[in-house]
Order: C-alpha cells, then sequence, then structure tokens
C-alpha cells in the first residue's frame, strides 16, 4: 500500500518568536510510519515540528503550520491508498501576524484568531476508494464526540483517545483508545504506542 502518515502539532505564529500549539510529540504518528515501512508499504510522513527523528524508509516532509500541513497532504493524496491522520492539527491560527514582536501593552492581549482549514474533512469528501483514518482526542463524552466527528468528516475508522485532567497521552506513555466503525460496538485497545501502531497497521490494511 501508499500510506500517508500525518503527525506531530502545527504552529501557528502570531509574531517571528511566538506561537500558539499544543503538546503533540509525534511519537504516536512516527510508530506508524516505521511499522508501515517494515510491513513493506511506500510511506510519506507529513510532520509537525517535533523533537525526534524521521523512521528510516519514509519520504519526509516537514512543515509548521496547518496549512502547510493542508497543501502538503493535498499534494500526495491522490497518489495514496490510505490517510492515517494523527497530527494535532490546530484549529485556528491568529488573523494577523506581526511582522515584529509584539510588545508588552497594559494587562490584557486580544487576539483575534481564524478558522484553520479541516484536513480530514476535505479528505474524506474526495477519497474515492482510499481508506481514511481519524484519531479524536477529547476530554468527555470521547465515544460520542469520536462517533460524531467520524460521521461529519465521512472517515472510515476513527480511534477515540480519551484524556484524564493532568494526564495527557502524550510522548511515549500508555494509552486507551477506542477503535469506531460506522454504527458497529467500539473496540476497546490499552496498550502502548507502539503496539497501537500495529493494530492501526492491521485496520488499515483488513479494515
Amino acid at each position: 500500500m501508499r500510506i500517508l502518515v500525518t503527525a506531530g502539532p502545527t504552529r501557528e505564529f502570531l509574531d517571528p518568536v511566538r506561537y500558539i500549539s499544543n503538546s503533540s510529540t509525534g511519537y504516536f504518528g512516527y510508530m506508524i510510519a516505521a511499522e508501515a515501512v517494515k510491513r513493506g508499504h511506500e510511506v510519506v510522513l507529513v510532520s509537525g515540528p517535533v523533537a525526534i527523528a524521521p523512521p528510516a524508509g519514509v519520504k519526509f516532509i516537514p512543515v509548521v503550520s496547518a496549512i502547510d500541513m493542508e497543501r502538503a497532504v493535498k499534494k500526495h493524496f491522490f497518489k495514496t491508498d490510505c490517510l492515517i491522520m494523527t497530527a494535532a492539527v490546530a484549529d485556528y491560527r491568529p488573523e494577523r501576524f506581526s511582522v515584529s514582536k509584539i510588545k508588552k501593552r497594559g494587562k490584557t492581549l486580544n487576539i483575534r484568531m481564524r478558522l484553520n482549514p479541516d484536513i480530514l474533512s476535505w479528505a474524506g469528501k474526495n477519497k474515492g476508494k482510499r481508506k481514511v483514518i481519524g484519531f479524536a482526542l477529547e476530554t468527555e463524552h470521547t465515544v460520542k464526540n469520536a462517533l460524531a466527528k467520524m460521521e461529519a468528516k465521512k472517515a472510515d475508522l476513527m480511534f477515540a483517545i480519551g484524556m484524564k485532567s493532568g494526564a495527557g497521552p502524550f510522548g511515549d506513555r500508555k494509552i486507551s483508545i477506542k477503535c469506531l466503525k460506522n454504527a458497529g460496538k467500539p473496540e476497546n485497545v490499552f496498550s502502548t504506542k507502539d503496539e497501537m501502531a500495529r493494530f492501526v497497521l492491521d485496520k488499515a490494511e483488513n479494515g
């Protein structure tokens, strides 16, 4: 298979030195890409800024912002058989970028934000016979929200990740995931991210 994997966070810059981002490390997406290469698949890895090296054997495309990631995904999507979208793409970006560092003025700073493109939704609407796999990190109503996301974005599979207060599922720690497919009963999985990478690839290969 030809597999396109997205990983890591995006950074949405306010000025030359400050940005809005999230805590994604990219670890899980990199494990999926590495496992796919081991299985003999052709892999394109589009990654936001992370502190880990890309796996050997992938075509690596580094990006920074959500707009950058959208361009890279659209460039490679129609050449692939499956998109595995693990990236934590920022929902919003600052409406204006200040070319000089924003100076401290007063006790508050108001920043107007603009909605970023929804890459997973675009892929779902344009997938044809391709398989589109998404991930939903939720702090409440995990399965309900993930199911709604899967239906709205026309994904074939959605992996729902519940986040407890103060215990984000970031880095190489274990995670608890529910695998959702259409109206079927959620499949519960709790394991290391390396094991989860194998599980995700099994699903990508066999449905």
